[in-house]
C-alpha cells in the first residue's frame, strides 16, 4: 500500500457521473457550498485523476458504463484507503449500496437527493479524510500494532487473546487516547467474525436526536429530512463487529432499544413496522465510570451488565512510562517515513522530559508531540521544539529504567562485530546516549577550535579518553571545529 498522499486542498472534490446534466447540478450545489469540484465522466477517468491529484472526497454514481462505481470504489480502497467515497444511487439499488458500504464506501445518497443531506454527508466525509490520513495506514494486524513491551501491555495482550475468540460482548475501559479502538479491532481480527465488517461509531459524536436512526436505520419519510431509507450501524455490521465508542455518553432514551438489540438480536428501523434479525457482536468502550453513571441514573444498570460481560481495562500512559522510549521510536520512524524526513533517535534529555510528563491525552498526545518534533526537526528532534508544558523546569535526570541501561548501551561494540543482545529499550537508549554525547563533544570542539586537549579538560576527560570517544562516535575534530 502506498503511503497516504498529503491533502493540499481540503475543499477539492471529484465528481464522477456519466450524466452531464446531473454533474452540472451537483457541481453547482457543491460550489455554492464553497467546494472546488473536478469532474470525470466514468470510473476509469476518475481513477486516473485520483492518481494525479489529491482529493478530499469522491462522489460517484453507482451505475456507469465501463468501470462502474463499485469497481472505482474497490480500486480507490486499494490505492488510497484514506479517501472517502460516496455513492450516488437510484432507489432500486439500495441493497447494492449497502453492500458497497460494507466494502468500504463512506456513505451513499439516494436519487433524488436532498441538498442539506448532501452538504452534511460531504462535511463528515472531509472530516473523516483528515483523520484517516493517520489511521488507515496502521498495520492491519491490530494486536501487532500495539507498542509497548512492559507488563501492563503484556497483560492487555493476554486478555485480548483470551477474549477475542468468544462470542461475548466486551466493554473496554480507558482514558481518552489510550487506544480503545485499536483493542476493539484486535478483538475483531482475532474472532471468528474477522472476515465480516468492523463498523465503528462514536456515540458522543452523534446528535441526540439522530442516535436511534444512526444505530438502527430509518425508513423514508420517518422524520423531517429522511428523504431515503437508510440502514443503521447494526445492519452494516451484520455478521461482523459493531464498536460503540464512548457508550457512556449515549442518550438515556435510546438505551432501552440498544438493550433490546443485544438481548433479542433484532432491530427496528425508525418509522418501520417490522423488526429485522441481526448477527452482531458488540464491543463498547468508555472513558467514563459507568458504575457512577448508573448510580446517578444516567446509564441503565441492565445495559451495563449486558455490555460488560467481559471487560478489558487499558492503563494510562503515566502508569506505563517504561514504554515511552519504544513509543517514541515507533512514532519517530512512522512520521519520519511519512514526512520523508530522516530524523535521528531521541536524545537522553528529550526522553527524560517525555518521561516525567503526565500525558493527560495518553498515547495519542505523545504521537502528536513526536509528529510535531519530526516536522520541525533539522535531522535531530530538539527539546526546544517541545510544547511549553514539557520544557518547564531544569532538565530532569534520566529515569531509573533508562539510567540502568546506559552503561551497557554505551559500551563500544566488540571487535568481532557481533550484534548486541540488548532489547529494543536498550537499543533506543544506546542511540539516544550516543547522539547526546556526539552533540556535547562536537560543541566542545567547536568552542575550543578543534583543540583536543582543551576540549578534554572542559569535558572532564583525559586526552586519550576523548580521542577514543571521537573514534567510537566517528567524529572528525576538524569537521566539528568548523561546524
Amino acid at each position: 500500500m502506498a503511503p497516504p498522499r498529503e491533502l493540499d486542498d481540503p475543499c477539492r472534490l471529484l465528481l464522477v457521473d456519466d450524466e452531464v446534466n446531473l454533474r452540472a447540478v451537483l457541481k453547482a450545489l457543491l460550489e455554492r457550498e464553497g467546494y472546488s469540484v473536478e469532474e470525470a465522466p466514468d470510473g476509469a477517468t476518475a481513477l486516473v485523476k485520483a492518481r494525479e491529484k489529491s482529493y478530499a472526497a469522491v462522489l460517484t454514481d453507482l451505475r456507469m458504463p465501463g468501470m462502474d462505481g463499485l469497481e472505482l470504489l474497490d480500486a480507490l480502497r486499494q490505492e488510497q484507503p484514506e479517501l472517502p467515497v460516496i455513492l450516488l444511487t437510484a432507489h432500486g439499488t439500495v441493497p447494492t449500496a449497502v453492500d458497497a458500504m460494507r466494502r468500504g464506501a463512506f456513505n451513499f445518497l439516494t436519487k433524488p437527493f436532498d441538498q442539506v443531506e448532501l452538504s452534511q454527508v460531504m462535511e463528515r466525509a472531509i472530516a473523516t479524510r483528515l483523520v484517516r490520513r493517520r489511521d488507515v495506514h496502521e498495520p492491519r494486524n491490530a494486536l501487532k500494532a500495539m507498542v509497548g513491551s512492559g507488563p501492563a501491555m503484556q497483560r492487555v495482550r493476554e486478555r485480548i487473546a483470551k477474549v477475542a475468540p468468544t462470542p461475548s460482548n466486551v466493554l473496554i475501559l480507558g482514558e481518552t487516547g489510550t487506544g480503545k479502538e485499536l483493542v476493539a479491532r484486535a478483538l475483531h481480527e482475532g474472532s471468528p467474525r474477522a472476515a465480516g465488517s468492523f463498523i465503528a461509531t462514536n456515540c458522543a459524536a452523534i446528535p441526540e436526536t439522530m442516535v436511534e436512526a444512526e444505530l438502527f436505520g430509518h425508513e423514508r419519510g420517518a422524520f423531517t429530512g429522511a428523504v431515503a431509507t437508510r440502514p443503521g450501524r447494526f445492519e452494516l455490521a451484520d455478521g461482523g463487529t459493531l464498536f460503540l465508542d464512548e457508550v457512556g455518553d449515549m442518550d438515556l432514551k435510546v438505551q432501552p432499544k440498544l438493550l433490546r438489540a443485544l438481548e433479542q438480536r433484532e432491530i427496528q428501523r425508525v418509522g418501520a413496522g417490522a423488526t429485522r434479525k441481526v448477527d452482531v457482536r458488540v464491543v463498547a468502550a468508555t472513558h467514563a465510570e459507568l458504575a457512577e453513571n448508573v448510580e446517578r441514573g444516567t446509564f441503565r444498570r441492565d445495559l451495563w451488565f449486558r455490555l460488560a460481560v467481559l471487560t478489558i481495562e487499558l492503563p494510562p500512559l503515566r502508569d506505563r512510562r517504561g514504554d515511552i522510549p519504544e513509543l517514541v521510536e515507533h512514532f519517530r520512524k512512522k512520521h519520519g517515513a511519512r514526512q520523508k524526513r530522516p530524523v535521528a533517535a531521541a536524545s537522553g534529555e528529550l526522553l527524560a522530559r517525555l518521561h516525567v510528563h503526565d500525558w493527560p491525552g495518553n498515547v495519542r498526545e505523545l504521537e502528536n508531540v513526536i509528529e510535531s518534533l519530526v516536522v520541525l526537526a533539522d535531522g535531530v528532534m530538539q527539546v526546544s521544539d517541545l510544547p511549553a508544558a514539557l520544557q518547564m523546569g531544569p532538565p530532569p535526570p534520566l529515569p531509573p529504567e533508562l539510567a540502568a541501561s546506559t552503561p551497557a548501551a554505551t559500551a563500544p561494540s566488540s571487535a568481532s562485530g557481533a550484534p548486541s543482545s540488548a532489547g529494543p529499550l536498550k537499543d533506543v537508549v544506546r542511540d539516544a546516549v550516543a547522539l547526546l554525547e556526539r552533540e556535547i563533544i562536537t560543541k566542545s570542539l567547536r568552542e575550543h577550535t578543534g583543540n583536543v586537549t582543551h576540549s578534554a579538560a572542559a569535558l572532564g576527560l583525559s586526552r586519550k579518553g576523548l580521542q577514543l570517544k571521537l573514534k567510537e562516535l566517528g567524529i572528525s575534530r576538524t569537521d566539528a571545529a568548523n561546524g
